[in-house]
């Protein structure tokens, strides 16, 4: 072999070598986590927004005389989440502590409203207030308001957290199980599994001594059992999941309680690999209930495909890539026990709605978060991810690149003008 031809391949490996340190590099750069949770959540947004539209137009039209009544209003939520994800980013660790308290009092007392004149339920769960025009869903809201004030407790217990004592009271009992039982009161038994989740996750990442976890799984299964049991609609949706063949064709079951699994499951199969098309779907027309809602994940799949829903769900992932990287780097103990909450909020709800669509788990009724059609769970969301951008700016070495770098909007500006030269 020729001298010229080994050093032009030895200078391709030093350069294929150099792209990918130049790729890890920038990978360790203490902004990865803040660009890579605004991105996730903006594209999970933006694809939500329009597979609203899309599942929702039908519905829509039977409303109103218009196909944009239930996406503009999704839409409008969309910018009061961006606005409140903003605001959030802005805020210091300090701040967080301060009002974490306050947070989760004030969470409480949204869900005791829930049950006086001002509550009002809707397909048998109670768990909305309206203030005049406005509905808000304090559960979404008590979300929140859990993890700070979990964060909190836990750091302030951190070096007793062996003793079981410690790690349940205060964060476990009273709050937590305050919390839960005003939620199952409404009947809102997914929210409720979701909430149990963040506690579970919480606790884990502060280091609670595992055999703890089998212990509280094995009552929380009882508690589940119990709560599942107290219900006819409930019972119902476990024994079809559990017993496929009791939606036989032509049975009453197979027009009630099993018509939204199964019309869920025939939009996946009709989407195939690459989809019917946007806009396309026709399960829409009337054959899917809640197809902008808990059930979105089945119109992407019928008009994206399998590669639309494996496009989600691989968002899904690198948000809990982003999360634990988050964890892993800070030495902030609060910092990491709301990571974990927020983070394990975000996924468990995303298993428990996909899983109900593909058959995989039972019909909860829990939205698809930054997706789904719902003004609460998605302003909420964005707020949460809004509370993560705000431990990312803190994450030592991103003042100082951030200050590095020249402003975006003065090199736009530069570059509008003509100038080559711009201020640091």
């Amino acid at each position: 072999m020729s001298s010229s031809a080994t050093t032009g391949r030895g200078s391709a490996t030093r350069g294929v070598r150099t792209r990918f340190e130049l790729w890890l590099e920038r990978f360790e750069s203490p902004t990865t986590t803040y660009y890579g949770l605004l991105g996730i959540t903006g594209l999970l947004v933006g694809i939500g927004l329009v597979m609203v539209l899309s599942a929702s137009m039908i519905e829509s039209l039977k409303e109103s005389n218009s196909s944009f009544t239930i996406f503009l209003k999704q839409a409008l939520f969309a910018v009061i989440g961006a606005v409140l994800l903003w605001w959030a980013s802005r805020r210091s660790i300090a701040f967080w502590k301060r009002v974490a308290i306050p947070a989760v009092l004030g969470s409480i007392l949204l869900l005791v409203l829930v049950f006086t004149p001002l509550g009002f339920g809707f397909q048998g769960n109670r768990n909305w207030i309206a203030l005049g025009p406005v509905t808000i869903q304090p559960s979404e809201i008590a979300k929140i308001g859990l993890i700070l004030a979990g964060a909190l407790v836990l750091e302030r217990k951190r070096e007793r957290l062996g003793f079981i004592s410690h790690a349940l009271v205060p964060f476990v009992l009273p709050v937590c199980a305050v919390i839960i039982g005003l939620v199952m009161l409404g009947h809102d038994l997914g929210t409720a599994m979701v909430i149990c989740a963040i506690i579970v996750g919480m606790l884990f990442a502060a280091g609670v001594p595992t055999r703890w976890f089998v212990v509280g799984g094995g009552l929380m299964a009882a508690a589940g059992f119990v709560a599942v049991s107290s219900g006819s609609s409930r019972m119902e949706r476990i024994q079809v999941w559990l017993d496929p063949s009791e939606c036989t064709p032509g049975t009453a079951m197979y027009y009630g309680i099993c018509r939204q699994p199964i019309h869920g499951r025939y939009a996946l199969a009709d989407g195939g690999w690459f989809g019917v098309g946007l806009g396309a779907s026709r399960e829409k027309w009337g054959w899917l209930p809640e197809p902008y809602n808990d059930f979105i994940f089945a119109i992407i799949g019928e008009e994206l495909g399998l590669i639309g829903t494996l496009t989600i769900i691989g968002l899904y992932v690198a948000l809990a890539f982003i999360g634990m990287r988050m964890v892993a780097r800070t030495e902030d103990f609060f910092v990491r026990l709301v990571t974990a909450g927020i983070c394990t909020w975000v996924l468990v709800q995303a298993i428990i709605n996909i899983g109900a669509v593909i058959g995989m788990l039972p019909v909860i009724g829990v939205p698809l978060p930054f997706v789904s059609s719902g003004g609460s769970s998605l302003v909420m969301g964005m707020f949460a991810i809004g509370v993560l951008l705000s431990f990312a700016r803190h994450e030592p070495g991103f003042a100082e690149m951030m200050a590095a770098k020249p402003s975006r909007t003065r090199v736009l500006l530069a570059r509008l003008t003509g100038r080559r030269n711009t201020p640091a």
